[in-house]
């Protein structure tokens, strides 16, 4: 079943609150989450802040009880009272018990309904144990209290946590990699694919295969004759009606694994549209070829605090005795999580080449002018209905959510953040994540604060 309740952190916060609440000395500290919320129907809580209450402030601390001051509790309801966040009361449990004790029953009970009075609708609390793992619970204003069915850490890992488990260890709850215990798995998660052409149609294949449990399909565009050489699916009779993509593949989709798992959303990612639909994802698959789109899915993947894998293949050429040669046969994964670099900060894109991209499509005369005058750089030319090639950085991108997800890898994850190879060259390059700089997009866990993202044109439209 898709979880409908989830709590989600960013890798670097869970890890800030986690050496906060596990000092060293044994005994219970104490912090408090201030969460964003995306904009349904699911349910989802985004970590943007941990107010850290200060060892020393605390009445009490002892290994399985701990006694601190409301002050504290006031400070994050000045942070969340402007734009209406909730707040979970977060502790750790030293001695590993992974479940709520009676005394924090009887602490909610004093603590929660003060939250109340003071802002929002939603609220609750949760307990950490020492190797990190997370589990919460909600209370409505009646007092009505449901567990948090799913919390995600998305860092170097990708660390999913659910509620009705009690294992002994991290180790030994996960399931193992390209097994039947990871298909169940994905069966409770949803992947989002942008862009369903060369490297989309592959990708969403992959996920509708291996079994999660829904896959939303984000194109506006239709099918063309010259498109069947690499849109996995597509028909003669797909390209004469020229379908849409996304109903194409979703009628596929339901052809092997029934109705209601493939979700076609026929709309630009930079409609709201589409933003609001890859708000509900566990995770992002970006398989588009503009720059544009590829900002926007940086920016959807900082906001509501999702795993992204973006991919890319090129075909750069050089001149020869006899016209133009293929100088090489390149691709690149880039995995990016939130609050770490961004595709801006691996320059996927920047200022400039988004100019260009824009003036190239809009005033194609003003883009050569300034392109021979040198004030645009050469774009290279995407590679053209190449399904092998599309197929392999595909597999890439795949089997890299994987090692996130369910790790197989001999060395950390840390150590992939960016893949690149060559096929001309015969070579492969990995790119750690700390090699990357990073800068701050201001949209760490922005949620559904208006307008999304900060962009005006995704702005809710009133009523007329």
């Amino acid at each position: 079943m898709m979880p409908n309740w989830t709590l989600s952190f960013a890798g670097a916060t869970l890890n800030c609150v986690r050496r906060h609440l596990f000092p060293g000395d044994g005994y219970e500290a104490a912090a408090i989450l201030v969460c964003a919320r995306v904009p349904g129907p699911r349910q989802r809580l985004l970590v943007r802040k941990a107010v850290l209450v200060p060892y020393d402030d605390c009445a009490l601390r002892e290994p399985n009880r701990i006694v601190w001051p409301g002050l504290w509790i006031e400070e994050a309801i000045d942070l969340a009272e402007a734009e209406d966040l909730s707040l979970i009361l977060i502790h750790s449990h030293p001695g590993g018990l992974f479940d709520f004790s009676g005394a924090d029953d009887q602490s909610d009970a004093r603590v929660i309904p003060g939250l109340f009075e003071a802002l929002g609708s939603l609220h609750g609390s949760a307990i950490m144990i020492p190797d990190g793992r997370v589990r919460g619970r909600l209370y409505d204003q009646d007092g009505t209290c449901w567990p948090i069915n799913l919390v995600s850490v998305i860092g170097d890992d990708i660390d999913l946590i659910w509620a009705n488990e009690h294992p002994p260890s991290r180790v030994t709850d996960r399931p193992v990699a390209f097994t039947s215990g990871m298909t169940r798995e994905l069966g409770r998660l949803r992947a989002v694919v942008i862009g369903v052409s060369g490297t989309g149609s592959i990708i969403g294949e992959q996920a509708a295969r291996l079994g999660f449990g829904r896959v939303d399909l984000i194109d506006f565009d239709r099918i063309e004759p010259h498109n069947l050489n690499r849109i996995l699916n597509a028909t003669q009779a797909d390209a004469e009606e020229r379908r849409l993509k996304v109903e194409m593949f979703a009628s596929a989709v339901a052809r092997h694994r029934g109705e209601g798992v493939a979700m076609a959303i026929p709309a630009s990612i930079t409609s709201r549209e589409a933003v609001l639909s890859a708000s509900q994802a566990d995770v992002l698959f970006c398989c588009v070829d503009t720059l544009e789109a590829r900002q926007m899915a940086d920016f959807i993947a900082q906001a509501f605090l999702l795993p992204l894998f973006d991919m890319g293949v090129v075909i750069p050429l050089r001149k020869a005795a006899r016209g133009m040669a293929i100088a090489d046969v390149c691709g690149r994964v880039d995995y990016v999580q939130p609050g770490g670099s961004t595709l801006r900060d691996r320059e996927v894109y920047s200022p400039a080449s988004l100019r260009a991209e824009y003036l190239r499509r809009t005033a194609p005369g003003a883009h050569q002018y300034e392109l021979e005058a040198g004030y645009i750089k050469g774009m290279i030319e995407e590679a053209p209905s190449v399904i092998t090639l599309n197929m392999r950085v595909a597999t890439a991108a795949m089997n890299e959510f994987i090692a996130r997800a369910y790790p197989f890898r001999l060395d950390p994850n840390g150590n992939y953040a960016r893949t690149e190879f060559s096929l001309a060259a015969g070579e492969e390059e990995f790119t750690a994540e700390a090699a990357f700089p990073r800068s701050n997009l201001g949209l760490l866990a922005r949620g559904d604060l208006e307008p999304l993202l900060g962009l005006p044109l995704l702005k809710q439209r009133r009523p007329d």
